[in-house]
């Protein structure tokens, strides 16, 4: 069921004119600080991949991609989910080397989404993939890009609160590192999202490792899928909003699965038939570099800055019925 919250006494700060202003800044700053610290360059990504390449994110298992025949091609095509597993394969066609990276902007449909305040059908995120030495596959390097990128995101605040005075949200610049099982002994009784609320509240930017594997619990922290990220070598970053009174996930990360946590993970999540995919039968085999990447959401990024209510504030999707008359009650444009 879909879900609505207005915060009491909510009004947007910037009108339209200076809202589709304020997006424009924050996309452009915020390229311009990420991809210098990480050392990145852009790329043009596919909208599209057939199903047979593997090449698609299958998410938590059980989202239904948007698939539509192509009669010229003779095949199947699916809108991608994200393009974790394509532009690992593109770092090597286009012959990255160690330490350089890529980005590109990643549009999604999610058919299945459950919509509220920071969820949409329409997705937008900056999607980036950096190539690395197997010395650099652990969580000491896994610290230092989450600091990198959180760095970029403050800068770029600053920045916006330099060009739009009137917008005045604050970030916290110190992140706070926990691991996914230190979370559950720190509240057992809570549920994962519940954990991250209570914890995001209190340190207000958090990195929260280790996503996927189940826990002492016998149950996983959140779902991940088992082909892209390491469970232990991953993370989601958190900033606290303070106009939702909720945590915030801005990214979703991590270093990338080599052949032997690849190998792990099909068998832990019950897809050994991805063996036979040519994406994963590359891995396997070593074909590929080792990477870290991840998603950085471009409309959560605009209006966690800009102090939004919803997500329909800073671009346009499609909402039910209730979600549209209660925010038009409650004067919040749905663009």
């Amino acid at each position: 069921m879909n879900q609505i919250y207005i915060p009491e006494g909510y009004r947007p700060v910037l009108d339209a004119y200076d809202t589709q202003r304020a997006i424009a800044y924050i996309k452009e700053t915020f390229q311009e600080e990420f991809s210098t610290a990480l050392n990145l360059k852009r790329v043009s990504a596919p909208l599209f991949v057939t199903e047979e390449s593997g090449l698609n994110d299958n998410l938590n298992g059980y989202e239904r991609a948007v698939s539509f025949d192509v009669p010229a091609v003779g095949k199947d095509a699916q809108v991608v989910h994200s393009l974790a597993k394509w532009k690992r394969l593109a770092l090597k066609r286009y012959n990255f080397s160690v330490g350089n990276g890529l980005y590109t902007d990643m549009n999604a449909i999610r058919r299945d989404e459950s919509l509220d305040n920071i969820h949409s059908i329409y997705v937008d995120q900056w999607d980036w993939e950096k190539v690395i030495t197997r010395e650099n596959r652990n969580l000491d390097y896994l610290k230092l890009i989450v600091r990198a990128i959180v760095r970029a995101i403050c800068d770029t605040n600053d920045r916006l609160h330099v060009r739009f005075p009137q917008l005045r949200v604050e970030l916290e610049r110190e992140v706070s590192f926990i691991t996914t099982q230190e979370l559950e002994d720190m509240y057992p009784d809570l549920t994962g999202s519940q954990r991250e609320k209570a914890y995001v509240k209190e340190h207000h930017t958090a990195c929260i490792m280790q996503i996927g594997g189940k826990l002492a619990s016998g149950k996983p922290h959140d779902g991940r899928a088992p082909d892209y990220d390491d469970w232990q070598l991953n993370c989601d970053i958190f900033f606290w909003d303070e106009v939702l009174d909720r945590a915030l996930e801005i990214s979703s990360m991590g270093i990338r699965v080599d052949a032997q946590a690849l190998d792990y993970q099909l068998r832990a999540a019950n897809c050994e038939h991805r063996r036979q995919l040519p994406f994963h039968q590359m891995l396997l085999s070593d074909q590929l570099p080792l990477t870290i990447g991840g998603g950085i959401g471009q409309s959560r990024l605009s209006m966690l800055m800009m102090g939004c209510a919803h997500i329909g504030e800073v671009q346009s999707s499609i909402w039910d019925a209730e979600t549209v008359k209660a925010c038009e009650n409650a004067g919040i444009r749905l663009l």
